[in-house]
C-alpha cells in the first residue's frame, strides 16, 4: 500500500484488517515488525522551508538527500547529523526525513546540540484509529498540550504513521578540524575524550576507534575561532600524547562521515550491537563483550560493536541499553525493559494503536 496523501492514508488504517508494517525508505530494517507494506514514498516533499526563520516542514516520504540539498543552498543543515546505515547495513533505496524521526536518527554531533528529538518542533501522523493529529507547530515558539512531538520521535512506528514533520534547522559552519591522538588504550582515550569535552572548547565530535588507535577531537565554527581553539585544545589534550591536527575541511568532513555511518562495519559479517552507556563504563563493558570490531562515538557514550550471540548474556546487570542493529533472530532487538516500565510503554501503544496494527513485533 502506497497512500498519496494523508487522507488515504487514513481511510487505508482505519479499513486495516490485520497488522501494518510501516516503511519509509526502506535503508533500516532495524526490529522485526510484520504485516502488509504501508509505504510513505508517495507521501514527499518540502511543504515549508523558511530560511530566515531557521525553519523547514517536510511530508514524511521526503528523501533526506533532497532535505539536505535544499538546506546546502541555504548555508544550512541538519545540525545532529542524522546517520546513514545504508553502508553498514548493506541496504538500498533512499533513507526518508520521516524514518529518520521514526527511529530519532542521531550522529556524532549528538553531544554537543542535541539528537534529531531536540529539534522536532512539530508532527502531523495517523493514530491506529485512522485519526488525522496535528500536534506541535511549523514554527519556534511555546505550544499548550502534551509534547506528542518528542513521544513520536523515536517511537518507531508504534504509535502512528507519521506524515509530516516540522524542523528547527541551523546555519553550516565555515569550516571544522580534527585533532587526533595515537596510541591510546580504551581507558586513556576515554579520559582524553572527557576532557576535550569538559573545556570551554566546543568540541563537536568525540570518538575512538581502537583497531587504528586513533582518538579523534573535532572543532568546527569560523575559521579564527577553530584555530584558536584547537591549539587551546591540544594544550589541554599534551598529558595524553603529541596531537596532530587534520586542518582540510573536506578530509575531516570524510573521516566524520566514516564515523557516523560506521562505514568500518561495512561487509563484515557477524551482529552488528549498538551500546548505550555511561562513557566511563564503556572500556570495561567492551573488555567483556568478546567483540571483534569497536567504534567509541559520542566520548564513549555510544560503542559500536561487531559481537555475535546475545552480548546482554554476556555482560550481565549494566546500566544502559544495547540495541541488536543486525544479527540473530533469537535475540531481542531493544534492551527489555523493566516491568514497570514495560507495562507504561504497553498502555500507552494501547492508546495510540487500539487494535495493535502499527509495526508489531518492532520493540519485541
Amino acid at each position: 500500500m502506497t497512500p498519496q496523501n494523508e487522507q488515504e492514508l487514513a481511510r487505508m488504517v482505519a479499513e486495516a484488517d490485520g497488522p501494518l508494517r510501516i516503511m519509509g525508505g526502506g535503508t533500516r530494517p532495524i526490529g522485526r515488525s510484520t504485516g502488509a507494506a504501508l509505504s510513505l514514498a508517495g507521501m514527499a516533499g518540502i511543504t515549508l522551508y523558511e530560511p530566515g526563520a531557521l525553519t523547514l516542514v517536510a511530508k514524511a516520504g521526503t528523501p533526506l538527500a533532497e532535505v539536505q540539498a535544499r538546506l546546502a543552498a541555504e548555508n544550512q543543515r541538519l545540525a545532529f547529523e542524522p546517520m546513514d546505515h545504508r553502508a553498514l547495513l548493506g541496504t538500498e533505496g533512499d533513507p526518508t526525513i520521516g524514518g529518520m524521526v521514526a527511529a530519532n536518527v542521531s550522529g556524532p554531533r549528538r553531544i554537543s546540540v542535541g539528537a534529531c528529538r531536540d529539534f522536532m518542533l512539530g508532527v502531523r501522523f495517523v493514530d491506529g484509529a485512522g485519526n488525522i493529529i496535528k500536534n506541535g507547530g511549523r514554527v519556534m515558539k511555546n505550544v499548550t498540550g502534551y509534547d506528542l512531538v518528542k513521544l513520536l520521535t523515536g517511537s518507531y512506528g508504534t504509535l502512528g504513521v507519521l506524515t509530516e514533520v516540522s524542523l528547527k534547522v541551523l546555519p553550516d559552519v565555515e569550516t571544522q578540524v580534527t585533532l587526533v591522538l595515537e596510541g591510546l588504550d580504551d581507558p586513556r582515550a576515554v579520559a582524553a575524550m572527557a576532557a576535550a569535552m569538559s573545556s570551554p572548547f566546543e568540541v563537536t565530535g568525540a570518538a575512538h576507534d581502537p583497531a587504528s588507535g586513533r582518538t579523534l577531537l573535532r572543532l568546527e565554527g569560523f575559521a579564527a575561532s577553530v584555530a584558536y581553539r584547537a591549539q587551546a585544545l591540544a594544550w589541554v589534550l599534551a598529558p595524553f600524547g603529541a596531537v596532530a591536527v587534520m586542518d582540510d575541511h573536506a578530509a575531516s568532513a570524510a573521516l566524520w562521515a566514516a564515523i557516523r555511518d560506521v562505514t568500518a562495519f561495512a561487509g563484515q559479517q557477524g551482529c552488528v550491537w549498538r551500546l548505550s552507556v555511561k562513557a566511563s563504563d564503556a572500556p570495561a563493558l567492551v573488555a567483556k563483550a568478546g567483540a571483534s570490531a569497536v567504534i567509541y562515538d559520542w566520548a564513549g557514550g555510544l560503542v559500536w560493536l561487531l559481537a555475535d550471540g546475545d552480548l546482554r548474556a554476556r555482560l550481565g546487570d549494566f546500566a544502559g541499553h544495547a540495541t541488536l542493529i543486525r544479527g540473530q533472530a533469537d535475540v531481542p532487538v531493544f534492551q527489555p525493559e523493566p516491568a514497570p516500565v514495560a507495562a507504561l510503554s504497553t498502555a500507552l501503544r494501547a492508546k495510540f494503536d487500539p487494535r495493535g496494527i502499527f509495526n508489531p513485533g518492532m520493540m519485541g
